[in-house]
């Protein structure tokens, strides 16, 4: 990943890059993409986000990933009953989570959901779509974040 003149190691979907993104395909979509958002854990740490709107999580923060649900690829409450990514982990990824501009405006079913920007693993095992990075380069890329920043995957 770079940023200007920084470049930092990431994770990305354990099916690679695609241009053709499908629920559940392992892999990280081709494109440019807004920086919609963050949350952040405030039990495990302060907000960091700069150039994007940052809220604390909540334990009962979920998003929707059930294609034929109303709310696919929306934030949610739990309990919910349809297919749902617990946003409130135990395994630190998603202490800062960036909501990337991914199937957002309109979702259409069926072409991914939960595509975010978050930690990674200490040993950048893939992830199951998303761009994930170390800590330390989430708070440096999130320092330097202005406001209309986007992402962009590129590849293929």
């Amino acid at each position: 990943m770079q940023l200007g003149p920084i470049t930092v190691p990431c994770a990305i979907g354990r099916s690679g890059l695609t241009r053709l993104k499908r629920e559940g395909d392992g892999a990280t979509p081709v494109g440019r993409f807004a920086l919609l958002g963050a949350y952040y854990r405030p039990d495990r740490q302060a907000r960091t986000a700069g150039g994007v709107p940052c809220v604390p999580l909540q334990p009962d923060d979920g998003w929707c990933d059930d294609s034929g649900h109303s709310r696919y690829n929306r934030p949610v409450k739990l309990p919910f009953a349809a297919s749902h990514e617990k946003m409130w982990r135990e395994d630190h990824l998603y202490d800062i989570v960036v909501v990337l501009n991914c199937n957002m405006a309109p979702a259409i079913k069926g072409r991914g959901s939960a595509i975010f920007f978050h930690l990674a693993r200490e040993n950048y095992t893939p992830t199951e779509g998303c761009v994930a990075v170390a800590p330390r380069h989430m708070r440096l890329i999130l320092s330097r974040l202005k406001r209309g920043a986007v992402m962009e995957i590129a590849g293929l």
